[in-house]
């Protein structure tokens, strides 16, 4: 066979395969010239569902009519002219094919004049001869492109369209993704001559959220959540939903690149790992999402219709979308004070007076997270396994605080959602494990109240058994929680529940944890000596969800982990694990999954300088689901009571 070079129109017809596929290609290729050329209003007229006609006029830059012709030739365009640009582009499109495509299946004219230019000129090009004649017109400035019987020469692509309300449909969203990503600028829509759609111009929250709920809906307003965050030169912002908005389809998944619509595989892996234990699998999140960062760090030529990008660190942006999203909804459960289950701490029907005082001080003083934390090793007393392994905390992975991530800030507020999909315990059950918590009473030898010593009172506190934690009180120094019932009144050490709360996490007694696997799997170059002990506790790591994979002789892969330790810093955490567990197997023990629960938790663990009320409530609502009876009420440095003997004493004097 013959190598012959194709013909213009024959290689422009084969291009415009992959560029329209439809009317709505047509749209979205015209609209994102006219964004590119710095409009702020377009107006675009459909006829037919777009096989008849597509109009679309702006109010841009223009085209001088020297270059009108130039701009229907394949592989011209004023977006690029060097390879730099190619890797840091910043417009929407830059091709240079669309124009040439387009006309080479349509009758298409461009009509156009700068602001430089007293005269407009139209270009007209017509599919098969691909000869542009120009002629003067009357035009404001800016661009108008007519785009007529579309695959008026190509039958058999004219087939495959479907009916016209169809079609338009797929124009009508194709351009609510367009409005959603340019609030800056007015978009008018007709079809048939009739006004469909109006997005006007908006620059306060309000206009915006007006716009968010022409596109999404007054429900989607109802339960959103504002995102803004930053962190090394990646920027997130938009809104996100809490799971009440949740819906049954994927409608209203909005995500953006530096502007340009996208439907990349890894942002959708995060935002729906972020949702993971939130939706239940038959629902799906919906969110209006803005990602930037620097045009260097993001490849947008690797997809046909650009819908895909490559990021350079594709595991930074993927957990900083997750981390983002993660913590909008768990601070989004603080905001009103949750909801009162039946649990331990609840046990009276009626909470006093005074109680609701305090909840209501505390919701209108803090109802925020405070973003100051610390190590809980560090600051909480010491409890076993704290002390057996004091050598190694140099190695300890330093976790990241919270400070770093800006808060989010939620723009309504949203119901409050329970943290775990279980259902909370009946009365019954809270009744049978209160009962089954209950202990012979130790009433030690003591003097009288009014010769009661302080070394009395102390002993008397020292044997006193805590047999229920009771209902929440106050918060004492942001770190203690008081907790009371009729029985008496006790002390929480929250930055011991915090440790309770992530050991109870971690547990293996209801079976293996669930894994989820890493996006990009993490490689790590270790000793020896450090792969060998990871074969070794294989067995042991896979009940906890810790996917490790040997790969040569010094690597090792990181393919998933459990949902505790999603966002650490696996790089320092695991070959800390492996040397924890090397050093047991130098003294001939075997390393028990209560004791590898117990170093993570004690790793891993991070608490706060000062908690409010409503956060200590959910610690301790957390703690008491996830123990299920079997908190350790016997540990003093978790639970003490509280005795107001010398107190009681000066009152009577």
């Amino acid at each position: 066979m013959t190598i012959k070079i194709l013909p213009a129109r024959l290689a422009n017809q084969i291009a415009a395969g992959e560029v329209v596929e439809r009317p709505a290609s047509v749209v979205k290729e015209l609209v994102e010239n006219s964004l590119d050329s710095g409009a702020t209003r377009i107006d675009i007229d459909i006829e037919k569902g777009g096989a008849k006609l597509i109009r679309v006029r702006d109010n841009g830059k223009g085209i001088v009519k020297d270059e009108l012709g130039l701009a229907l030739s394949r592989h011209a365009t004023s977006k690029i002219h060097t390879l730099d640009d190619l890797e840091a582009i910043i417009s929407l499109g830059f091709r240079g094919e669309a124009l040439a495509s387009i006309s080479s299946v349509s009758r298409l004219t461009m009509t156009s004049r700068p602001a430089t230019q007293e005269q407009a000129w139209s270009a007209y090009s017509e599919g098969r001869e691909m000869q542009v004649k120009l002629q003067p017109t009357a035009h404001p400035i800016g661009t108008t492109v007519e785009v007529l019987d579309l695959f008026f020469n190509t039958p058999a692509r004219r087939k495959f369209l479907r009916t016209e309300k169809t079609e338009f449909a797929h124009i009508d969203e194709l351009l609510k993704r367009i409005a959603l990503s340019r609030f800056d600028v007015t978009i008018n829509l007709k079809h048939n001559s009739k006004l469909v759609k109006q997005y006007r111009a908006s620059k306060t929250d309000a206009q915006m959220e007006k716009r968010i709920a022409a596109v999404c809906g007054s429900a989607f307003v109802r339960n959103m959540l504002k995102i803004e965050l930053e962190h090394q030169g990646l920027k997130l912002h938009g809104w996100i939903t809490t799971p009440e908005g949740a819906r049954q389809q994927s409608d209203l998944q909005y995500c953006y690149v530096n502007g340009r619509m996208m439907r990349d595989k890894l942002i959708n892996h995060a935002i729906r790992q972020s949702y993971e234990t939130s939706l239940r699998p038959d629902q799906f999140a919906t969110y209006v999402l803005f990602i930037e960062l620097d045009p260097h760090q993001v490849d947008v030529n690797v997809h046909p219709a650009k819908h895909e990008v490559r990021f350079h660190q594709a595991r930074l942006v993927h957990d900083f979308i997750y981390q983002a999203l993660s913590d909008a909804l768990a601070q989004s459960a603080h905001i009103e004070q949750p909801v009162q289950t039946a649990s331990a701490f609840h046990v009276e029907p009626q909470p006093s007076a005074s109680h609701h005082e305090q909840v209501n001080v505390e919701n209108k003083v803090t109802n925020r997270a405070s973003q100051q934390e610390y190590r809980a090793i560090e600051s909480t007393p010491s409890y076993p396994g704290k002390s057996d392994y004091t050598e190694h905390r140099d190695k300890v992975r330093e976790a990241n605080p919270r400070s770093e991530w800006q808060e989010s800030r939620p723009m309504s507020k949203p119901r409050v959602t329970e943290r775990y999909s279980e259902p909370a315990p009946t009365k019954q059950e809270v009744k049978a494990y209160q009962e089954l918590l209950q202990t012979p009473e130790v009433v030690p030898q003591v003097q009288p109240n009014h010769m009661r010593t302080q070394d009395a009172v102390s002993e008397q506190v020292e044997f006193e058994a805590v047999e229920a934690l009771g209902k929440a009180i106050n918060v004492v120094q942001g770190r203690y929680l008081v907790m009371a019932d009729k029985q008496g009144t006790r002390l929480v050490n929250l930055a011991r529940a915090e440790w309770l709360r992530v050991n109870g996490q971690l547990s293996t007694h209801e079976g293996r944890l669930k894994s989820q696997p890493l996006l990009v799997p993490l490689s790590l170059k270790l000793e020896e000596t450090l792969l060998e002990t990871a074969e070794a506790i294989q067995s042991t790591l896979d009940a906890f969800g810790i996917e490790l994979k040997t790969r040569g002789n010094k690597s090792l892969m990181v393919m998933a982990v459990p949902q505790p330790l999603r966002q650490q810093n696996l790089q320092q955490l695991v070959p800390d694990l492996l040397s924890y567990a090397a050093l047991c197997q130098s003294v001939a023990k075997s390393l028990s999954h209560a004791e590898l629960a117990k170093w993570l938790s004690d790793h891993i663990t991070q608490v706060k300088s000062d908690y409010t009320l409503s956060e200590a409530i959910q610690i301790v609502g957390d703690i008491e689901h996830l123990w299920q009876g079997r908190l350790p009420l016997s540990d003093q440095t978790f639970v003490r009571p509280v005795d107001f003997s010398a107190t009681i004493a000066a009152l009577e004097l």
